[in-house]
C-alpha cells in the first residue's frame, strides 16, 4: 500500500482519499494549464472552471458504468462521453480541449492499458482529448449534436490510428460475421473501434432526442452561461 493508492493481490490498485485529492488537484490543474494555452482573450471564470469539473466528474463516473466490454479494450458506457462534449458546447474549444486532455489522464491514471508511450499518448491524450473538438460547434444551431458527432468521429479516428499501429497483430485469426480479419489490420480497428464507438453515439443521440432531455440540457446549459 502506498500514501496514494493500495494495490492489490493480482496487481490492480485503488486510490486512496490522498489518492483522489491529488487527481482533483491534477484536474484543476489541468484546467489552469488550459487556461494559459487556450484562454486567449480573457481568463476562464470560476463559473466555467467549476462546471467544467463537474462534467469531468461526471464523465468519469458514467465511464465506470458499462453495458459491455470489449475483449481487447473499450466499452460501451452511460453516456460518459456526452459529459465531456457538453463542456465544448458549454464555452468553446478552448475549454472543451482543456476538459477533454484533464480526463483523458484522468481515465489513464484509473484504468491503464499501455504497451507504449506513443500508443498511451494516442489511446488516451489525443482520443479522449479529441472529445474536445465539440466546442467548434458551440455557437452554431444544434450545436451539441453536430459537436458530439464530430467529438465522437475524432475519438474513433486517433482509436483507429492505434488499433492499426499497435494492435494490429490481434486481427490475426480473428473473424465475424464470416469475415477473416487476417491480414487486414485497418478493417479490423474500423470495425472493433466503431462497434463499441458508434453503439454508445447511437444510444446517447437517441437520449439527447427525448423532449424532456433536450429542455434539461438546453436548462443545463443556462445554468452553465450563467442566463438563468
Amino acid at each position: 500500500m502506498s500514501l496514494l493508492a493500495n494495490v492489490g493481490a493480482d496487481g490492480t490498485y485503488s486510490l486512496t482519499v490522498w489518492g483522489y485529492t491529488a487527481l482533483v488537484i491534477a484536474l484543476i490543474a489541468i484546467l489552469l494549464l488550459g487556461n494559459l494555452l487556450f484562454g486567449r482573450k480573457r481568463a476562464f471564470s470560476a463559473r466555467e472552471i467549476s462546471f467544467a469539473a463537474m462534467a469531468i466528474a461526471l464523465g468519469t463516473v458514467a465511464s465506470m458504468i458499462k453495458i459491455f466490454n470489449m475483449p481487447m479494450g473499450g466499452s460501451v458506457t452511460l453516456l460518459s462521453m456526452l459529459f465531456i462534449v457538453l463542456v465544448g458546447n458549454w464555452y468553446g474549444i478552448g475549454m472543451g480541449l482543456s476538459a477533454a486532455f484533464a480526463y483523458g489522464i484522468l481515465q489513464l491514471l484509473l484504468g491503464p492499458y499501455i504497451i507504449s508511450l506513443p500508443q498511451m499518448i494516442c489511446d488516451y491524450i489525443l482520443a479522449f482529448g479529441a472529445l474536445g473538438l465539440s466546442g467548434l460547434f458551440s455557437r452554431f444551431k444544434n450545436g451539441l449534436i453536430k459537436g458530439y458527432i464530430l467529438a465522437v468521429l475524432g475519438r474513433y479516428f486517433f482509436a483507429v490510428l492505434s488499433g492499426v499501429i499497435f494492435f494490429g497483430v490481434y486481427a490475426e485469426g480473428v473473424s465475424f460475421a464470416g469475415h477473416d480479419f487476417s491480414g487486414q489490420p485497418l478493417l479490423y480497428s474500423l470495425s472493433y473501434n466503431g462497434l463499441y464507438l458508434f453503439t454508445e453515439a447511437v444510444i446517447t443521440l437517441l437520449i439527447i432526442a427525448i423532449p424532456p432531455v433536450r429542455k434539461g440540457l438546453i436548462r443545463i446549459r443556462e445554468m452553465a452561461l450563467g442566463e438563468a
